[in-house]
């Protein structure tokens, strides 16, 4: 799901693997890493990572941040 505004986007992100707030920490971090993004929201109960960036971002890079951090990247939600 992606949502935009007249200045950032929003978009929710299904990530596999995430059992704890310290898997939500390394998943944040490796996201917030990216270039544009400005808040990352991760909830390790339903699995979905929450983006809000300057303008969306490639699949490839959210799916990159993510592996890095060990766990899954689903797609969007």
């Amino acid at each position: 799901m992606t949502a935009e505004t007249d200045t950032q986007t929003t978009t929710v992100y299904r990530v596999t693997g995430m059992t704890c707030g310290h898997c939500e920490g390394a998943v944040t971090n490796e996201i917030s890493g990216l270039p544009g993004v400005a808040t990352v929201k991760a909830v390790a109960a339903t699995g979905e990572v929450t983006v809000v960036s300057a303008a969306p971002l490639a699949d490839e890079d959210v799916r990159a941040a993510v592996d890095e951090a060990g766990y899954e990247f689903a797609g969007q939600v």
